[in-house]
Protein backbone atom coordinates (compact mmCIF):
# COMPACT_ATOMS: atom_id res chain seq x y z
CA UNK A 1 0.00 0.00 0.00
CA UNK A 2 1.09 3.45 -0.83
CA UNK A 3 2.08 6.06 1.77
CA UNK A 4 -0.61 8.45 -0.04
CA UNK A 5 -3.24 5.76 0.23
CA UNK A 6 -2.45 4.81 3.65
CA UNK A 7 -3.01 8.61 4.48
CA UNK A 8 -6.13 8.96 3.16
CA UNK A 9 -7.39 6.16 4.66
CA UNK A 10 -6.16 7.48 7.83
CA UNK A 11 -8.36 10.50 7.61
CA UNK A 12 -10.93 9.71 10.23
CA UNK A 13 -8.58 8.87 13.05
CA UNK A 14 -6.59 12.36 11.85
CA UNK A 15 -9.61 14.23 13.19
CA UNK A 16 -8.53 14.94 16.93
CA UNK A 17 -5.62 16.98 16.17
CA UNK A 18 -6.26 19.56 18.75
CA UNK A 19 -7.13 16.59 21.05
CA UNK A 20 -4.07 14.56 20.98
CA UNK A 21 -1.73 17.96 21.86
CA UNK A 22 -4.12 18.53 25.09
CA UNK A 23 -3.69 14.45 25.73
CA UNK A 24 0.16 15.01 25.47
CA UNK A 25 -0.26 17.54 28.26
CA UNK A 26 -1.16 15.27 30.73
CA UNK A 27 0.76 12.28 29.66
CA UNK A 28 3.69 14.04 30.02
CA UNK A 29 2.37 15.27 33.57
CA UNK A 30 2.23 11.78 34.06
CA UNK A 31 5.59 11.18 32.79
CA UNK A 32 7.13 13.98 34.35
CA UNK A 33 5.90 12.37 37.98
CA UNK A 34 7.15 9.17 37.67
CA UNK A 35 10.77 10.14 36.57
CA UNK A 36 10.84 12.50 39.28
CA UNK A 37 10.13 9.77 41.89
CA UNK A 38 13.14 8.24 40.78
CA UNK A 39 15.76 11.33 42.35
CA UNK A 40 13.18 12.64 44.48
CA UNK A 41 13.01 10.54 47.07
CA UNK A 42 17.20 10.20 47.51
CA UNK A 43 17.02 13.79 48.33
CA UNK A 44 14.96 13.05 50.83
CA UNK A 45 16.66 9.85 52.12
CA UNK A 46 18.59 11.32 55.05
CA UNK A 47 15.73 12.54 56.91
CA UNK A 48 12.88 9.99 56.48
CA UNK A 49 15.79 7.72 57.76
CA UNK A 50 16.22 9.55 60.59
CA UNK A 51 12.13 10.06 61.54
CA UNK A 52 10.62 6.67 60.77
CA UNK A 53 14.08 5.24 62.53
CA UNK A 54 15.19 3.02 59.64
CA UNK A 55 18.88 1.42 60.07
CA UNK A 56 21.77 2.21 57.74
CA UNK A 57 21.64 -1.50 56.74
CA UNK A 58 17.79 -1.11 55.68
CA UNK A 59 17.72 2.18 54.46
CA UNK A 60 18.83 1.00 50.18
CA UNK A 61 14.91 -0.86 50.51
CA UNK A 62 13.46 2.63 50.00
CA UNK A 63 14.90 2.71 46.61
CA UNK A 64 15.36 -1.09 46.12
CA UNK A 65 11.61 -1.93 47.01
CA UNK A 66 10.44 0.44 44.31
CA UNK A 67 12.98 -0.62 41.89
CA UNK A 68 12.26 -3.85 41.92
CA UNK A 69 8.29 -3.73 41.79
CA UNK A 70 8.78 -1.16 38.73
CA UNK A 71 11.65 -2.74 36.71
CA UNK A 72 9.96 -6.65 37.14
CA UNK A 73 6.80 -5.41 36.89
CA UNK A 74 6.95 -3.73 33.43
CA UNK A 75 6.52 -6.29 30.96
CA UNK A 76 3.43 -7.69 32.49
CA UNK A 77 2.09 -3.61 32.91
CA UNK A 78 2.84 -3.56 29.07
CA UNK A 79 0.67 -6.64 28.34
CA UNK A 80 -2.23 -5.50 30.64
CA UNK A 81 -2.31 -2.22 28.65
CA UNK A 82 -2.99 -3.66 25.65
CA UNK A 83 -5.32 -6.05 27.12
CA UNK A 84 -7.29 -3.18 29.06
CA UNK A 85 -6.65 -0.23 26.62
CA UNK A 86 -4.15 2.22 27.10
CA UNK A 87 -6.36 5.01 28.38
CA UNK A 88 -7.90 3.00 31.33
CA UNK A 89 -4.17 1.43 32.23
CA UNK A 90 -3.18 5.04 32.59
CA UNK A 91 -5.77 6.23 34.49
CA UNK A 92 -5.45 2.94 37.08
CA UNK A 93 -2.00 3.53 37.46
CA UNK A 94 -2.16 7.19 37.98
CA UNK A 95 -4.84 6.84 40.92
CA UNK A 96 -2.80 3.89 42.28
CA UNK A 97 0.77 5.86 42.29
CA UNK A 98 -1.15 8.75 43.89
CA UNK A 99 -2.99 6.35 46.89
CA UNK A 100 0.70 4.76 47.07
CA UNK A 101 2.19 8.22 47.59
CA UNK A 102 -0.34 9.25 50.21
CA UNK A 103 0.49 5.81 51.81
CA UNK A 104 4.58 7.06 51.57
CA UNK A 105 4.09 10.24 52.93
CA UNK A 106 1.92 8.68 55.80
CA UNK A 107 4.28 6.59 57.07
CA UNK A 108 4.98 5.44 60.63
CA UNK A 109 7.83 2.91 60.46
CA UNK A 110 10.05 1.39 57.94
CA UNK A 111 7.75 -1.41 56.55
CA UNK A 112 5.06 1.35 55.74
CA UNK A 113 7.74 3.12 54.05
CA UNK A 114 8.85 -0.14 52.26
CA UNK A 115 5.73 -1.17 51.04
CA UNK A 116 4.06 2.26 49.76
CA UNK A 117 7.37 2.15 47.60
CA UNK A 118 6.74 -1.31 46.43
CA UNK A 119 3.06 -0.43 45.70
CA UNK A 120 4.15 3.06 43.74
CA UNK A 121 6.48 0.66 41.71
CA UNK A 122 3.63 -1.87 40.67
CA UNK A 123 1.60 1.04 39.61
CA UNK A 124 4.11 2.87 38.33
CA UNK A 125 4.74 -0.29 35.94
CA UNK A 126 1.58 -0.06 35.01
CA UNK A 127 1.91 3.62 34.33
CA UNK A 128 4.67 4.38 32.22
CA UNK A 129 4.27 1.85 29.56
CA UNK A 130 0.60 3.12 29.17
CA UNK A 131 2.15 6.49 28.85
CA UNK A 132 4.19 5.45 26.42
CA UNK A 133 2.24 3.48 23.95
CA UNK A 134 -0.55 6.01 23.78
CA UNK A 135 1.96 8.26 22.30
CA UNK A 136 2.70 5.82 20.23
CA UNK A 137 -1.11 5.22 18.76
CA UNK A 138 -1.62 8.73 19.07
CA UNK A 139 0.31 10.10 17.02
CA UNK A 140 1.70 8.69 13.54
CA UNK A 141 2.38 11.76 11.53
CA UNK A 142 5.70 11.92 11.26
CA UNK A 143 6.14 15.62 11.77
CA UNK A 144 3.96 15.38 14.71
CA UNK A 145 5.58 12.32 15.96
CA UNK A 146 8.85 13.88 15.96
CA UNK A 147 7.30 17.08 18.39
CA UNK A 148 5.07 14.78 20.48
CA UNK A 149 8.80 12.52 21.36
CA UNK A 150 10.59 15.36 21.14
CA UNK A 151 8.90 17.12 24.42
CA UNK A 152 8.40 13.58 25.70
CA UNK A 153 12.44 12.61 25.45
CA UNK A 154 13.07 16.08 26.87
CA UNK A 155 10.80 14.93 30.37
CA UNK A 156 12.34 11.25 30.42
CA UNK A 157 15.67 12.68 30.09
CA UNK A 158 16.25 15.59 32.53
CA UNK A 159 13.39 15.12 34.94
CA UNK A 160 15.63 13.08 37.06
CA UNK A 161 17.96 16.34 37.82
CA UNK A 162 14.16 18.43 38.29
CA UNK A 163 13.69 15.85 40.83
CA UNK A 164 16.37 16.67 42.63
CA UNK A 165 16.04 20.54 43.11
CA UNK A 166 12.52 19.54 44.06
CA UNK A 167 13.45 17.11 46.15
CA UNK A 168 15.95 19.76 47.81
CA UNK A 169 13.28 22.56 48.06
CA UNK A 170 10.87 20.36 49.84
CA UNK A 171 13.20 18.76 52.40
CA UNK A 172 15.18 21.99 53.29
CA UNK A 173 11.74 24.22 53.37
CA UNK A 174 9.32 21.93 54.44
CA UNK A 175 9.26 18.19 54.98
CA UNK A 176 10.48 14.86 53.30
CA UNK A 177 6.90 14.03 53.54
CA UNK A 178 6.12 16.32 50.96
CA UNK A 179 8.72 14.60 48.28
CA UNK A 180 5.80 12.16 48.43
CA UNK A 181 2.58 13.88 48.84
CA UNK A 182 3.66 16.45 45.82
CA UNK A 183 2.73 13.45 43.63
CA UNK A 184 -0.58 13.38 44.50
CA UNK A 185 -2.02 16.96 42.74
CA UNK A 186 0.49 16.00 39.77
CA UNK A 187 -1.65 12.65 39.45
CA UNK A 188 -5.39 13.74 40.04
CA UNK A 189 -4.62 16.72 37.52
CA UNK A 190 -3.26 13.76 34.84
CA UNK A 191 -5.74 11.71 36.02
CA UNK A 192 -8.86 13.77 35.28
CA UNK A 193 -7.64 15.73 32.03
CA UNK A 194 -6.91 11.88 30.60
CA UNK A 195 -10.34 10.64 31.47
CA UNK A 196 -11.92 13.96 30.18
CA UNK A 197 -9.24 14.51 26.58
CA UNK A 198 -7.70 11.67 25.61
CA UNK A 199 -9.83 9.67 22.45
CA UNK A 200 -8.11 6.06 22.20
CA UNK A 201 -7.86 5.26 18.70
CA UNK A 202 -9.96 2.03 18.22
CA UNK A 203 -8.78 -1.39 17.44
CA UNK A 204 -5.62 -1.44 18.88
CA UNK A 205 -6.53 -3.66 22.18
CA UNK A 206 -4.86 -7.73 22.35
CA UNK A 207 -7.41 -9.48 23.70
CA UNK A 208 -5.52 -12.79 23.54
CA UNK A 209 -5.52 -14.90 26.65
CA UNK A 210 -2.46 -13.63 29.28
CA UNK A 211 0.41 -15.58 29.00
CA UNK A 212 0.82 -16.71 32.87
CA UNK A 213 4.24 -18.56 32.33
CA UNK A 214 5.56 -15.65 30.72
CA UNK A 215 4.39 -13.18 33.32
CA UNK A 216 5.83 -15.19 36.11
CA UNK A 217 9.20 -16.08 34.72
CA UNK A 218 9.92 -12.45 33.41
CA UNK A 219 8.67 -11.09 36.55
CA UNK A 220 11.26 -13.36 38.80
CA UNK A 221 13.70 -13.19 35.97
CA UNK A 222 13.87 -8.99 35.79
CA UNK A 223 12.99 -9.07 40.06
CA UNK A 224 16.52 -11.13 40.21
CA UNK A 225 18.55 -9.38 38.21
CA UNK A 226 17.96 -6.11 39.03
CA UNK A 227 18.01 -7.59 42.73
CA UNK A 228 21.04 -8.95 41.70
CA UNK A 229 22.96 -5.36 40.80
CA UNK A 230 21.58 -3.48 43.86
CA UNK A 231 22.92 -6.19 45.92
CA UNK A 232 26.27 -6.40 44.83
CA UNK A 233 26.42 -2.18 45.27
CA UNK A 234 26.07 -3.04 49.14
CA UNK A 235 27.81 -6.81 49.80
CA UNK A 236 29.93 -7.10 46.83
CA UNK A 237 30.74 -8.93 43.71
CA UNK A 238 31.59 -12.29 45.11
CA UNK A 239 28.64 -12.41 47.57
CA UNK A 240 27.24 -16.00 47.36
CA UNK A 241 23.47 -14.03 47.09
CA UNK A 242 24.50 -11.77 44.99
CA UNK A 243 26.30 -14.47 42.63
CA UNK A 244 22.98 -16.91 42.99
CA UNK A 245 20.77 -14.10 41.40
CA UNK A 246 22.61 -13.54 38.60
CA UNK A 247 22.57 -17.36 37.75
CA UNK A 248 18.51 -17.64 38.94
CA UNK A 249 17.85 -14.45 36.67
CA UNK A 250 19.89 -15.51 33.36
CA UNK A 251 18.00 -19.50 34.27
CA UNK A 252 14.76 -17.67 34.21
CA UNK A 253 15.05 -15.46 31.29
CA UNK A 254 16.79 -17.64 29.08
CA UNK A 255 13.58 -19.78 30.28
CA UNK A 256 11.10 -16.69 29.25
CA UNK A 257 12.75 -16.93 25.86
CA UNK A 258 11.94 -20.49 25.14
CA UNK A 259 8.45 -19.93 26.60
CA UNK A 260 7.70 -17.23 24.13
CA UNK A 261 9.26 -18.61 21.02
CA UNK A 262 6.39 -21.72 21.71
CA UNK A 263 3.26 -20.13 23.34
CA UNK A 264 0.39 -19.06 21.19
CA UNK A 265 0.08 -15.41 22.91
CA UNK A 266 3.30 -14.62 24.07
CA UNK A 267 4.21 -11.51 26.73
CA UNK A 268 6.34 -10.69 24.80
CA UNK A 269 6.10 -11.05 21.37
CA UNK A 270 9.82 -12.12 20.08
CA UNK A 271 9.30 -9.97 16.62
CA UNK A 272 9.42 -6.63 19.01
CA UNK A 273 12.78 -7.24 20.13
CA UNK A 274 14.43 -10.00 17.23
CA UNK A 275 13.86 -6.69 14.62
CA UNK A 276 17.15 -5.26 14.04
CA UNK A 277 15.73 -1.47 15.04
CA UNK A 278 14.35 -1.61 17.86
CA UNK A 279 16.84 -4.09 19.33
CA UNK A 280 19.68 -1.65 18.57
CA UNK A 281 17.65 0.87 20.42
CA UNK A 282 16.80 -1.24 23.43
CA UNK A 283 20.79 -2.12 23.61
CA UNK A 284 22.36 1.07 23.26
CA UNK A 285 19.88 3.21 25.49
CA UNK A 286 20.32 0.55 28.37
CA UNK A 287 24.08 1.49 28.24
CA UNK A 288 23.78 4.91 27.71
CA UNK A 289 21.45 4.85 31.28
CA UNK A 290 24.12 2.92 32.79
CA UNK A 291 26.58 5.83 32.36
CA UNK A 292 23.61 8.48 33.19
CA UNK A 293 22.82 7.34 36.23
CA UNK A 294 26.61 6.56 37.43
CA UNK A 295 26.84 9.99 36.97
CA UNK A 296 23.77 11.80 38.35
CA UNK A 297 25.03 9.52 41.46
CA UNK A 298 28.81 10.50 41.53
CA UNK A 299 27.87 14.67 41.08
CA UNK A 300 25.11 14.88 43.66
CA UNK A 301 27.80 13.22 46.09
CA UNK A 302 30.67 15.79 43.98
CA UNK A 303 28.81 18.57 44.90
CA UNK A 304 27.00 18.32 48.23
CA UNK A 305 30.29 16.16 49.90
CA UNK A 306 33.52 17.66 48.12
CA UNK A 307 32.64 21.26 47.07
CA UNK A 308 29.90 21.84 50.46
CA UNK A 309 26.99 22.63 48.27
CA UNK A 310 23.48 22.49 49.98
CA UNK A 311 20.33 20.12 48.11
CA UNK A 312 18.63 22.96 47.01
CA UNK A 313 22.39 24.08 45.47
CA UNK A 314 22.88 20.81 43.88
CA UNK A 315 19.87 20.72 42.24
CA UNK A 316 20.43 23.96 40.81
CA UNK A 317 23.60 23.00 39.44
CA UNK A 318 21.76 20.10 37.45
CA UNK A 319 19.92 22.84 35.22
CA UNK A 320 22.36 23.27 32.36
CA UNK A 321 22.31 19.22 31.70
CA UNK A 322 18.12 20.32 31.77
CA UNK A 323 18.75 22.92 29.57
CA UNK A 324 20.79 20.96 26.97
CA UNK A 325 18.16 17.84 27.13
CA UNK A 326 15.42 19.60 26.33
CA UNK A 327 17.14 21.80 23.91
CA UNK A 328 18.56 19.04 22.00
CA UNK A 329 14.96 17.30 22.43
CA UNK A 330 12.66 19.60 21.05
CA UNK A 331 14.80 21.79 18.99
CA UNK A 332 17.90 19.94 17.63
CA UNK A 333 16.01 16.29 17.58
CA UNK A 334 12.56 17.37 16.46
CA UNK A 335 13.58 19.08 13.50
CA UNK A 336 16.04 16.73 12.23
CA UNK A 337 14.04 13.84 12.96
CA UNK A 338 11.95 14.10 9.81
CA UNK A 339 15.09 14.67 7.71
CA UNK A 340 17.76 12.34 8.31
CA UNK A 341 17.87 9.01 9.30
CA UNK A 342 17.56 8.09 13.30
CA UNK A 343 20.69 6.47 13.63
CA UNK A 344 22.61 10.11 12.55
CA UNK A 345 21.09 11.26 15.45
CA UNK A 346 21.43 8.31 18.00
CA UNK A 347 25.14 7.94 17.10
CA UNK A 348 26.78 11.49 16.90
CA UNK A 349 24.32 12.31 20.25
CA UNK A 350 26.05 9.46 22.14
CA UNK A 351 29.21 10.60 21.79
CA UNK A 352 28.25 14.27 22.14
CA UNK A 353 27.20 13.25 25.35
CA UNK A 354 30.56 10.87 25.88
CA UNK A 355 32.70 14.21 25.36
CA UNK A 356 30.81 15.97 27.91
CA UNK A 357 31.58 12.62 30.30
CA UNK A 358 35.08 12.85 28.99
CA UNK A 359 35.85 16.27 30.65
CA UNK A 360 34.41 15.32 33.92
CA UNK A 361 37.42 12.61 34.03
CA UNK A 362 39.02 15.86 35.01
CA UNK A 363 37.86 16.56 37.82
CA UNK A 364 39.80 17.57 40.94
CA UNK A 365 38.81 19.17 44.41
CA UNK A 366 39.28 22.67 42.98
CA UNK A 367 37.53 22.28 39.97
CA UNK A 368 35.96 24.79 38.95
CA UNK A 369 32.36 24.34 37.96
CA UNK A 370 32.14 27.68 35.84
CA UNK A 371 35.10 26.05 33.67
CA UNK A 372 34.64 22.36 33.61
CA UNK A 373 31.08 21.36 35.28
CA UNK A 374 29.21 23.96 33.28
CA UNK A 375 30.45 22.41 29.45
CA UNK A 376 30.78 19.00 30.49
CA UNK A 377 26.69 19.17 31.87
CA UNK A 378 25.76 20.95 28.76
CA UNK A 379 27.40 19.02 26.51
CA UNK A 380 25.62 15.55 28.09
CA UNK A 381 22.31 17.09 28.28
CA UNK A 382 22.59 18.17 24.69
CA UNK A 383 23.57 14.72 23.31
CA UNK A 384 21.58 12.80 25.46
CA UNK A 385 18.59 14.60 24.60
CA UNK A 386 19.13 14.56 20.65
CA UNK A 387 19.88 10.93 20.78
CA UNK A 388 16.76 9.85 23.34
CA UNK A 389 14.02 11.26 21.50
CA UNK A 390 14.40 9.29 18.13
CA UNK A 391 15.54 6.55 20.25
CA UNK A 392 12.03 6.82 21.83
CA UNK A 393 9.43 7.13 18.76
CA UNK A 394 11.73 5.04 17.11
CA UNK A 395 11.12 1.86 19.51
CA UNK A 396 7.39 2.15 19.03
CA UNK A 397 7.31 2.76 15.48
CA UNK A 398 6.45 -0.45 13.13
CA UNK A 399 5.32 -2.22 16.00
CA UNK A 400 1.47 -3.33 15.27
CA UNK A 401 -1.15 -1.77 17.70
CA UNK A 402 -1.83 -4.47 19.74
CA UNK A 403 2.27 -4.39 20.60
CA UNK A 404 2.59 -1.35 21.15
CA UNK A 405 2.37 -1.49 24.90
CA UNK A 406 5.07 -4.37 25.38
CA UNK A 407 7.39 -2.51 22.79
CA UNK A 408 6.97 0.77 24.81
CA UNK A 409 7.74 -1.79 28.35
CA UNK A 410 10.56 -2.85 26.76
CA UNK A 411 11.88 1.15 27.31
CA UNK A 412 11.44 1.10 30.31
CA UNK A 413 12.79 -2.01 30.49
CA UNK A 414 16.28 -0.69 29.16
CA UNK A 415 16.18 2.44 31.36
CA UNK A 416 15.51 0.76 34.95
CA UNK A 417 17.35 -2.27 33.93
CA UNK A 418 20.55 -0.46 32.85
CA UNK A 419 19.63 2.42 36.03
CA UNK A 420 20.12 -0.55 38.58
CA UNK A 421 23.40 -1.78 36.24
CA UNK A 422 24.66 1.81 36.50
CA UNK A 423 24.60 2.34 39.82
CA UNK A 424 26.00 -0.77 41.08
CA UNK A 425 28.65 -1.21 38.50
CA UNK A 426 30.03 2.10 38.48
CA UNK A 427 29.72 2.52 41.97
CA UNK A 428 31.92 -0.38 42.72
CA UNK A 429 34.30 0.65 40.05
CA UNK A 430 34.87 4.21 41.97
CA UNK A 431 34.91 2.35 45.64
CA UNK A 432 37.63 0.17 44.26
CA UNK A 433 39.88 2.98 43.14
CA UNK A 434 38.54 5.34 46.08
CA UNK A 435 40.15 1.87 48.58
CA UNK A 436 43.66 2.18 46.59
CA UNK A 437 44.25 5.51 46.88
CA UNK A 438 43.53 5.77 50.27
CA UNK A 439 45.87 2.58 50.50
CA UNK A 440 49.03 4.36 48.34
CA UNK A 441 48.80 7.81 50.54
CA UNK A 442 47.08 7.69 53.57
CA UNK A 443 50.41 7.25 55.24
CA UNK A 444 52.13 10.40 54.37
CA UNK A 445 49.26 12.22 55.61
CA UNK A 446 50.33 12.91 59.26
CA UNK A 447 48.04 15.17 60.80
CA UNK A 448 43.94 15.30 60.79
CA UNK A 449 43.66 17.88 58.43
CA UNK A 450 46.07 15.86 55.97
CA UNK A 451 43.97 12.90 56.42
CA UNK A 452 40.53 14.32 55.25
CA UNK A 453 42.46 15.59 52.37
CA UNK A 454 43.45 12.27 51.02
CA UNK A 455 40.01 11.02 52.24
CA UNK A 456 38.42 14.12 49.56
CA UNK A 457 41.11 13.23 46.99
CA UNK A 458 40.49 9.39 46.76
CA UNK A 459 36.92 10.21 46.48
CA UNK A 460 37.09 12.56 43.29
CA UNK A 461 40.02 9.38 42.22
CA UNK A 462 37.17 7.19 42.39
CA UNK A 463 34.75 9.68 40.63
CA UNK A 464 36.66 9.69 37.97
CA UNK A 465 37.85 6.16 37.83
CA UNK A 466 34.33 5.14 36.98
CA UNK A 467 33.58 8.07 34.84
CA UNK A 468 36.43 6.70 32.40
CA UNK A 469 34.22 3.65 32.26
CA UNK A 470 31.00 5.80 31.65
CA UNK A 471 32.82 6.99 28.89
CA UNK A 472 33.77 3.78 27.07
CA UNK A 473 29.88 2.60 27.46
CA UNK A 474 28.91 6.08 25.58
CA UNK A 475 31.20 4.72 22.81
CA UNK A 476 29.94 1.58 22.73
CA UNK A 477 26.06 2.81 22.71
CA UNK A 478 26.90 5.37 19.75
CA UNK A 479 29.09 2.03 17.78
CA UNK A 480 25.35 0.01 18.46
CA UNK A 481 22.87 2.61 17.26
CA UNK A 482 25.26 3.07 14.13
CA UNK A 483 25.31 -0.26 13.11
CA UNK A 484 22.16 -1.62 14.39
CA UNK A 485 19.89 1.24 13.74
CA UNK A 486 19.29 0.99 9.80
CA UNK A 487 15.81 2.74 10.03
CA UNK A 488 15.29 5.77 7.51
CA UNK A 489 13.93 8.95 8.48
CA UNK A 490 10.27 9.19 9.21
CA UNK A 491 7.71 9.33 6.13
CA UNK A 492 10.66 9.22 3.69
CA UNK A 493 12.66 6.07 3.22
CA UNK A 494 12.32 2.79 4.81
CA UNK A 495 11.62 2.56 8.37
CA UNK A 496 12.19 -1.05 9.13
CA UNK A 497 14.71 -3.60 7.52
CA UNK A 498 12.37 -6.68 6.81
CA UNK A 499 9.55 -6.54 4.51
CA UNK A 500 7.41 -7.12 7.40
CA UNK A 501 7.86 -4.89 9.50
CA UNK A 502 7.93 -2.20 6.57
CA UNK A 503 4.13 -3.24 6.30
CA UNK A 504 3.55 -2.48 9.79
CA UNK A 505 5.10 0.68 9.56
CA UNK A 506 2.62 1.73 7.37
CA UNK A 507 -0.22 -0.04 8.20
CA UNK A 508 -0.42 1.98 11.84
CA UNK A 509 -2.59 4.92 10.61
CA UNK A 510 -4.98 2.78 9.08
CA UNK A 511 -5.16 0.16 11.77
CA UNK A 512 -5.03 2.96 14.48
CA UNK A 513 -8.42 4.28 13.23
Amino acid sequence: MSETASKTLAAPAREPDAGRWKALVFIALAQLMVVLDATIVNIALPSAQQDLGISDGNRQWVVTAYALAFGGLLLFGGRIADLWGRKKAFVVGLGGFAAASALGGAATNEAMMFGARALQGVFGALLAPAALSLLAVMFTDAKERAKAFGIYGAIAGGGGAVGLILGGFLTEYLDWRWTFFVNIPFAIVAAAGAYFVIREPEGGRNRSPLDIPGVILSTLGLVALVYGFTRAESEGWSDSVTVGMFVASAVLLASFVLVESKVKAPLLPLRVITERNRGGIYLSLGLAIIAMFGLFLFLTYYLQIVKGYSPVKTGFAFLPMIAGMITGSTQIGTRLMTRVAPRLLMGPGFLVAALGMLLLTQLEIGSSYAALLLPAMLLLGLGMGTAFMPAMSLATQGVEPRDSGVASAMVNTSQQVGGAIGTALLNTIAASATTAYVADHIAGATSRSQQQLVQLEAMVQGYTSAIWFAVGILVVAAAIALTFVNAGRPGGTTVASSGEDAADEVQIPVVAH
